[in-house]
């Protein structure tokens, strides 16, 4: 397929270049390993409140990019999910980008918004046949787990964060965490223990039972066995993250992140990049930022593809 602007990455600085490469009157291409829209946010934190974006005092993750799933709906872009870019060839007149299915993205630009890159959740030991079956990874929803006994395994933010929401939702909700000390906010970590969360510490799942589905968990606690009942766990054990193929496309990168300069180009022509992937002297690493870098990218991109083309598009107050 053919295309003016083809994106890397549907998180939400690659649903804003989206917006922003139409805005610019381009034909536009998205295409994300996941198989929905949203990166990380839709994955991980769908109901976290985020407080530093530009004009919202506070909205949820799901929230956000609902509205940026809206705003880049006004470029009609072609969503091509649940597919990841594994060959990129750069030249003089555009850039071919091969998917893992087969199919050929011909664009006279590519923006590489990858985030962190391919993340895979790391796995639970004893939840090994369970995912989908009373275990889950991440908590997309809170539904399923309304009159539910909740076990959460993890000591990080996203494990108490979880453990916060559920609360007056599930019937009762355990965290178990290996150790002591925890990796989540310390603000985070009092408002759970403030609450009706049981935390169970120097403890691991050993064992998941159930008919088919998860009913119960054995724990090992600091040496003694506990059996609890359980109808949903989820493993908040962290993740990996690999830039993958990225690395191999002969663009410089730095500690897993792509060097680009002060227009967010990349060391390949017609090649930028924008958002969390990025790295440059200075760098900072929030959704508020990549926001910019995506307008940015977007605008030098379009006097790449264009050269008659000027960098300033000017302001969208005046557009039509």
């Amino acid at each position: 397929m053919d295309t003016d602007v083809l994106i890397i990455g549907a998180g939400p600085t690659g649903l804003y270049a989206a917006y922003y490469a139409g805005f610019r009157g381009h034909r536009v291409a998205v295409v994300d390993s996941l198989p929905e829209l949203g990166g990380q946010v839709t994955a991980m934190y769908p109901e976290k409140q985020i407080f530093d974006v530009a004009g919202f005092p506070a909205v949820k993750g799901r929230v956000l990019v609902e509205g940026l799933v809206e705003q880049a709906a006004t470029a009609r872009p072609t969503y091509l999910l649940g597919r990841t870019a594994t060959d990129l060839v750069s030249h003089d007149d555009g850039v071919e980008v091969s998917l893992d299915d087969g199919t050929l993205v011909r664009a006279g630009a590519v923006i590489v918004t990858a985030g962190i890159g391919k993340f895979s959740p790391r796995p639970l030991p004893a939840g090994e046949g369970w995912l989908g079956r009373g275990m889950e990874f991440f908590v997309p929803s809170f539904e399923p787990y309304a009159g539910k006994d909740v076990v959460i395994v993890g000591g990080g933010d996203s494990a108490f964060d979880w453990a916060l929401h559920l609360t007056g939702i599930a019937r009762s909700i355990a965290l178990v965490h290996r150790r002591d000390a925890f990796r989540a906010h310390e603000r985070t970590v009092q408002q759970v223990r403030d609450s009706d969360v049981e935390l169970i510490t120097r403890a691991e799942v050993t064992r998941m039972s159930g008919n088919g589905v998860l009913q119960e968990v054995e724990l090992d606690v600091d040496g003694e066995r506990v059996v609890r009942p359980a109808q949903a766990l989820v493993a908040a054990l962290g993740f990996v993250a690999d830039l993958g193929p990225i690395q191999q496309w002969g663009i410089e990168v730095q500690r897993r992140h792509v060097v680009v300069d002060s227009s967010m180009r990349t060391s390949l022509p017609r090649v930028f990049a924008a958002g969390d992937v990025t790295e440059y002297p200075g760098k900072v690493r929030l959704i508020a930022v990549g926001f910019g870098e995506a307008a940015t990218a977007v605008n030098n991109a379009t006097v790449a593809i264009d050269p008659a083309a000027k960098v300033f598009p000017g302001h969208s107050s005046e557009d039509g």
